[in-house]
Formats: C-alpha cells, structure tokens, sequence
C-alpha cells in the first residue's frame, strides 16, 4: 500500500486554460479520499494526473517514496475504474478480469485464484460465465471494480463510477464500495459531482471549483466549518440559505441586521469573538448564512429563542418524515425566486402551514455562518487570523487588556489609543503575561489554545499541548498591527521576500575528470598498445593507481539569474524547471523567487541592495533594504555588527520558491 503526496500540482494545457491550479496534499495510507465539484472543476483533471494520464505541467507527484511525473501509468502501480465501465463486449466476465493480468504473463493458477478471489468479494462467481451484455449495470461495475481488484494496486482511482446507475443501484453500489475499501485496505480515491456520493464514502473531501481547491477536510468539518460560501452551499441538502446582512457591535451585544426587511436580532458578542471588528460596525455588508435545520417554526423553540424574524410562507415539499418549507423574511417576496431574502426550512412538525401565512421562527445563530460579501471566504473561520483588541500607547508602552507590554525600537508609535492587532501565530508561550486556559483543541492539525485575559477571549496557535489552568505568554512584535482610526499606523514585519529574475543556461569548456566507464576503456587501450599483460603483485606490495584524466569538454550550466545577480543552478530544481514541457521557452520567461528574511544572509558578493535601516525587535534584529523598488528583509545573526550603504545578499537556493511570473505557476 502507498501513500500519495501532491505538490503544487498545475495543469495548463498549450492554449493556457488552467485546469488545475496549486493542487497540494498529502494522502495518508489507506485513506479514502472524494474529490467533488461541478462539472469542468478539475477534479477528473487532478485523477487523470494521478494515473499517468495526463502530463502534469508544473509540480511533484509522489506515491509512496517515487517521484511519478515521468512513470508510465503501467509502472505506477495503480488501478483505474472509469464512469462507462469499459469492459471488452466479446469476452466473458473472468476473460474482462483477468485481461490485465495475461498481459502482465502471470501464471494460469495465480490468475485463477485472483479472479475467483475478486468475484468472490463482489459478489458475482455465478456470473463469471456470462457476457457483459447479459448484465444489469450494477453488475457491470462489479465486473470494472473486479479488474482493478485483481492488479493488487497501490492506489485505487474511481472516476465517477456510479454515475450512470439509477438512484437505487448508486446507493447499492455506495455501500459496496465502502466495504470494497475496508476489505482490502488500500488507497482510494474518488471523483464524484454528487455531494451525497462524498459525505457518505470519503475519510477526507476535496471540495474544487474553476481548477482550485476550495477546502481539504472531513465531511462532518466541511458541514460544520464551511471555508467559504461555494462550500457551504454545495454541501448540505438542501442548500444553506444565505442572507445578505450587517453586523453592529453595541456594547457586549451584536445587532445583526438582514438587509431588504425589518428583521434584526440582537446577540451576545461572544457568537462573534473570532470576526474581525470592522465586520462589526454596522456598515460593511456580509453574508449570513443558516442551514434549514438551524431554523425553526416549532412554537415551544421559537417561545425559548432570542433571536426570531417573521416568515411568509410560499409552499412545502412533503419529504415523508420530514417537511421543507419555503417562504421569504421579506413579505413583499414569493418564496419562489432564489434571492438573499428567501428561507427554507426543515420541520418535523404536524403542524400545518398554508401559503400566505405569516409565522415567527427561530434562528438557532450558535451555528450561524459568517461571509465576507466581496470575496465569499468565512468571517468567523475555526482559526482566526487575528486577535483585535483596544489598545492605549503611552511613551514605549502599549496597555491592552489589563496589561502592558513595552515596544521594541523597531516600533514608533505616537501616544494614543486604538486598535490592537495580534495575529494568533504571534502569541508564544513563555513569557511575563499570565492568562487564563479556557481550551485546547487540535484544528487542521493544529493547535488552538482558548485563553481568558482582562475578561476577553483571547486565541493562539501553539506547538505543545497546555494542561495547566494558567500559562504566561508573550507577543512576537514584529508581527502585531495598530490601528488608530481605521488607519493602520504600525505595520507588521513582512514575513515573504521576492525577487524577479530568469532561468539562464550557457555552454562553457572545463576541465572534467573522466567517468568510470572513460576510465577503464583507456587503462584498456593503453594496456593492449603496450601488450603488456597484467602481473599480479606481490602479496604486502603497494598497489600503484593509475591516474585520473581530465578533458576539456563542453558543458551546459544551468543558472538563475536573481536581480542580476547570478546562482548556480541546483540539477533538481534545473530539471523541475526545464520539466514544466507545457511553459514553451523556459529560458525566455520571468520568474518571481520567493523566501523569508530568514534564508537570506549578508555576503561580499550577491545581490546587491541598498540598505535603509537596522530593525531591532529585542530577541531579533533585520535589515530593511530596498533591491529596485522592492522591500527586502533579512535576518541578521548577532554576529554581524554595523552596516552602511550598499550590501549584497545571497539566498539559500533549496528554499526559494519559483514561480513563473506571467502564468503564476509555482514550479518549485
């Protein structure tokens, strides 16, 4: 068994259609992973690059430990079921299973045993006789799920199986497949349109749209924590509605307010504490997003609730144990139309509802959605990206929360009050602020640390787990933003350096020492010229080596040219680079190389930059140069003292991340 590991995989095909764009993951060993999307999202695409069907232009393809972009699909040690089933018409069941396996010349007795083997799994030894024609489409697929069964494959790839089955037959099928993985403990991913398809078959779903992965996560997450509103309507049935809104921060409350009607309901800011502060201000339009069971016209809920709106009920879908009721929160609306003030929601209720009827529900807003209205990506994410609080700066004092926190030099601040910033990577443990552990709780990965300070909660990602009641932590102020009056007036340190340049190549004549092989055919020659036979010395006696020779031969160096100043080229990012065979004149595009402060150090020879200030930061200092009309940062060691005027830098090669500029495809 193998796992898979894909990155920054593109597909760009000669007429520059992205069909994939930055695909990046890592598969574990026996998952079983569902990619799902509309049509024309890629994910077909992404497979088909998997099985060595499509050439990938630009990234790395791993299964197991072996890098694949180059293997035939033969020699990936996959298997491959596809939507029409693909079956031989003129051979019988055990012909069509075994077909792949008499290619491969296996042994009659072990083809035997795996095909028998296989019909025995699937359910269809007494079929094995008969002609796919004589077949029900169901057992068709059996019959395509038989044959890559019997290659004992690595990696299981399923290109909408089930599409063509009726809706009885694909839940049949569901199942099987779901057994199918379990039984043979091998990796498998899936391609599907169908949301239901991916919740009830995938350990993880990639969710995709327009060539881009929208969100990698469990079904119960991607229900639970949509990343953006694609996401959150696509999954879910049925769709989750979506109002258009705002939101005002009034003292410890939240005034949420549905644009187009009267309805508002007012909150504790606690549903809010992850959304940023100018989502808050009653003025910037959001997205506000509930499923139909997060609704409720049950007249006991709605009593009990302190937050309901008026309905105007349009019609119902009668479902059986269930009931969707479809109405609109605006009573000038039909219900009908899709529009940001339709509702729909889920009842179990007996109560009956007529067209017209005007109702109160109840919005259960402990699992409200939050939307960005321009961009559509979540305001209120499992990991916020930020800690917004009020600050005072006094001299070289900032106070927040109760506490105060001296500034670095690097930081100049005029007195005054404002707003404070605090990225949740920025909080570290250790420290001389004590706050209180709320929570812990493992995100994507992660580690999220819920804390109490000065009565306001507080969040940090951190490395270790917390059991103690209390911790101390401190700021990495580098990283910290203030704001005075929606102005930004302390920015953070920028965490990426880039740089523009090319891929250069040039033909030189070296001295190059001979190879092995060069080696003993010269010793060759040169012993029958002398027709001197070979003695063997004397036991104890210094065995004299022939020399090494050196030729001076062409050779193609390969180089990157950073802001003119020229690196040599590493062979594996040379040949990652000369390998993107869709990018036509690598050596004539622009490419943007991409690091941190951290892999850039100071040296006599590089490229060269103007230097403009020493950043201090207390336990770091950075130079702040400018190379053209960029800014660049570097980590200084505390080695190095005062520094003036021009400077040249050198990146470390084996970090730099290279994009091509015009396509935006990172290579490396």
């Amino acid at each position: 068994m193998a796992n898979l590991s894909l990155k920054h995989i593109y597909k760009v095909y000669p007429n520059g259609v992205k069909a994939v764009n930055d695909f990046t993951m890592e598969i574990a060993d026996k998952e079983f992973i569902v990619f799902v999307g509309p049509s024309g999202c890629g994910k077909s695409t992404t497979l088909r690059m998997i099985a060595g069907l499509e050439d990938i232009t630009a990234g790395e393809l791993k299964i197991g430990d072996l890098v694949v972009n180059d293997v035939e699909p033969k020699d990936r040690d996959i298997a491959m079921v596809f939507q029409n089933y693909a079956l031989y018409p003129h051979m019988t069941v055990f012909e069509n299973i075994a077909f792949g396996l008499r290619l491969r010349k296996m042994p009659r007795e072990e083809i035997n045993r795996r095909v028998k083997e296989a019909a025995e799994i699937l359910g269809i030894t007494e079929y094995l006789g008969r002609k796919p024609k004589e077949m029900s489409g169901g057992q068709r697929q059996r019959v395509s799920l038989g044959r890559a069964i019997v290659r004992e494959p690595k990696v299981m790839l399923l290109d909408e199986p089930l599409s063509n089955l009726d809706a009885k037959l694909r839940t049949q099928m569901r199942s099987e497949i779901a057994k199918l993985h379990k039984r043979l403990g091998t990796t498998f991913i899936y391609v599907t349109h169908d949301q239901i398809e991916a919740m009830t078959m995938g350990t993880r779903i990639v969710v995709m749209k327009d060539g881009f992965v929208q969100q990698i996560d469990t079904p119960k997450n991607l229900y639970n924590y949509p990343g953006n509103k694609f996401v959150a309507g696509f999954i879910g049935t049925p769709q989750m509605n979506f109002f258009e809104g705002t939101l005002k921060k009034v003292g410890e409350n939240v005034e949420v307010v549905f644009k187009y009607t009267d309805a508002k309901v007012i909150v504790p800011y606690s549903y809010f504490y992850k959304t940023r502060p100018s989502y808050l201000n009653g003025d910037t339009d959001v997205i506000i997003g509930l499923r139909a069971e997060n609704v409720s016209l049950d007249p006991e809920v709605v009593a009990k609730s302190n937050a309901t709106i008026k309905v105007k009920i349009s019609h119902k879908e009668e479902l059986g144990n269930e009931t969707l009721i479809y109405g609109d929160i605006n009573m000038e609306g039909d219900g009908y139309t899709e529009s940001s003030t339709r509702i729909i929601i889920k009842s179990i209720s007996e109560i009956e509802y007529s067209a017209g009827d005007i109702v109160d529900a109840a919005l259960d807003l402990d699992h409200v959605h939050l939307f960005d209205a321009a961009t559509e990506v979540s305001i209120l994410p499992r990991i916020p990206e930020f800690n917004y609080l009020d600050c005072e700066v006094q001299g070289r004092e900032i106070a927040f929360l109760g506490v105060k926190a001296e500034l670095p030099p690097a930081i100049e601040c005029e007195s005054g009050v404002g707003e404070l910033l605090i990225p949740t990577d920025a909080i570290k443990l250790g420290g001389e602020i004590e706050a209180q552990v709320v929570g812990i709780e493992e995100v994507l990965g992660k580690k999220l640390l819920s804390m109490e300070l000065g009565g306001r909660r507080i969040f940090a990602v951190v490395d270790e787990d917390v059991t103690t009641p209390t911790v101390n932590i401190s700021l990495d102020m580098k990283k910290i933003s203030v704001l005075r009056d929606g102005v930004e007036i302390v920015s953070p340190m920028p965490e990426t350096v880039s740089f523009s340049g090319k891929f250069t190549k040039k033909k030189v004549i070296e001295d190059v020492p001979e190879t092995e092989a060069e080696r003993a055919k010269r010793l060759a020659k040169e012993q029958k010229r002398a027709n001197v036979t070979e003695e063997t010395p004397e036991e104890g006696a210094p065995v004299a080596e022939p020399p090494v020779v050196t030729k001076r031969k062409k050779v193609v160096k390969f180089s990157l040219d950073i802001e003119n100043a020229e690196f040599p080229a590493p062979e594996e990012i040379a040949q990652k680079l000369i390998a993107a065979l869709t990018i036509k004149r690598v050596f004539d595009k622009k490419y943007r190389f991409e690091c941190t402060p951290y892999d850039l150090t100071i040296a006599e020879q590089g490229i060269e930059a103007q230097l403009v200030e020493i950043l201090d930061y207390g336990a770091e200092r950075f130079a702040h140069c400018t190379v053209g009309d960029k800014a660049v940062y570097v980590k200084l060691d505390d080695s190095i003292g005062s520094l003036d005027g021009i400077i040249h830098l050198i990146p470390e090669i084996d970090k730099l991340a290279i994009i091509q500029a015009d396509m935006d495809i990172r290579l490396v």
